[in-house]
């Protein structure tokens, strides 16, 4: 199978083994004349991000780039990667990497021609049409990681570093103008990178497939997400250079932040906390809580994934597929509990409080309350 494609859904999307070698090309068709590349601290020296640098000044955008970006970005980054941005008179933003730097770059591209502060773009209500559309900056977003799908998504993730809060600033214009997702860039992920952003990318599709919403397109593309993540994650974990499983890896990343338009639940509600309190890598924590909470959303959930299970090819129903997320997090070494994880004298009044502050509660099949989120803590640790 030819793993490559132009796609326009949900956005100008370039997939592909080798096609990082278009990203002057997608600059171009973004109307990016001077990018500025933002990435996380952890690619800044790796080759793939030189090589990127490389084709951009060849193609005279010149080689600039911020990447004082943390594993949980926060607003200390932001103010940073601004005062760069704004002094270099820059005119758009290359994202480069996997959640923290896709995310903290869609968020200076949005912030580059706004006057009012940061957490006025939270996403409560209506509040993004405060945001001077006119000073948003252009896109180019390029996965080096296959989870959280920031790619195809319309918001990004930031630490309140006061509040340790993990904050969502949405605009439908912080929607990436031109993606490049080749798989190559993944093949260096170490196992437990792999890991842990694949189980994201499934954690976003079984949430999204579990939402209450009406959202029937989701819906169908959330279950193919799963599918692949069964039949791809468990290869590219064991063969980081099977370029095949890595393909499949990336589209149900895309996959997986495509589908959860139509809401998540309870997974992202507890790991969003966490995250933002003790550090843990999200994929990783998401990975971690999955278990508790699909027996918590068994109520009402017990069909739905029922329906699941037999189109994955599960037996035995709910119970099977609850067994079968045991067995994959098992066999890909993740933690059994938050503890485990590193979690240690966790203050759980804050994580409820934050847990049921997080927009994620909205999209639970089953209503969360202060006494049950508590519970629901307590089986993660």
């Amino acid at each position: 199978m030819n793993l490559t494609g132009n796609w326009s859904y949900p956005t100008a999307t370039r997939f592909g083994a080798g096609r990082i070698a278009e990203i002057a090309e997608a600059c171009a068709a973004a109307g990016i004349a001077k990018p500025l590349l933002v990435t996380d601290k952890g690619l800044a020296d790796m080759e793939i991000t030189a090589r990127t640098l490389d084709l951009l000044d060849a193609a005279g955008l010149g080689r600039a780039m911020f990447s004082e970006v943390d594993p949980n970005p926060n607003d200390d980054n932001v103010a940073a990667g601004l005062e760069v941005y704004r002094a270099g008179g820059f005119d758009g933003v290359v994202a480069f990497g996997g959640g923290s730097g896709l995310d903290l770059g869609k968020v200076l591209a949005f912030m580059a021609g706004q006057t009012r502060p940061l957490w006025d773009f939270e996403d409560i209500g209506d509040w993004w049409t405060r945001a001077d559309p006119a000073g948003i900056h252009p896109i180019v977003a390029v996965p080096t990681t296959a989870g959280t799908g920031s790619e195809v998504g319309r918001a990004g993730v930031i630490t309140n570093s006061a509040t340790h809060e993990k904050k969502i600033i949405f605009h439908p214009k912080m929607l990436p103008a031109q993606v490049i997702c080749d798989p190559e860039l993944t093949v260096g992920m170490p196992k437990f990178i792999t890991a842990g952003t694949g189980l994201d990318a499934f954690a976003h599709c079984v949430e999204a497939f579990c939402s209450p919403h009406y959202h029937p397109m989701s819906q169908g593309i959330a279950l193919e997400g799963m599918r692949l993540v069964r039949d791809y994650l468990p290869r590219a974990y064991a063969d980081g250079t099977d370029i095949e499983a890595r393909a499949h890896m990336m589209s149900a990343a895309a996959m997986g932040a495509t589908a959860f338009q139509k809401g998540l639940g309870a997974i992202h509600a507890l790991s969003h906390p966490v995250g933002a309190h003790h550090h843990t890598h999200h994929g990783t924590t998401n990975a971690v809580c999955m278990p508790a909470v699909l027996r918590f959303n068994a109520p009402a959930a017990a069909d739905v994934l029922a329906r699941a299970a037999a189109y994955l090819g599960i037996d035995g129903g709910f119970d099977g597929f609850c067994a079968y997320v045991d067995d994959l997090n098992a066999s890909l070494g993740i933690p059994g509990t938050l503890t485990e994880l590193g979690v240690e004298n966790p203050d759980l009044d804050v994580l409820v409080r934050d847990a049921l502050n997080d927009p994620s509660v909205g999209g639970n099949p089953v209503a969360m309350t202060p006494e049950n989120t508590r519970a629901l803590f307590e089986a993660c640790l």
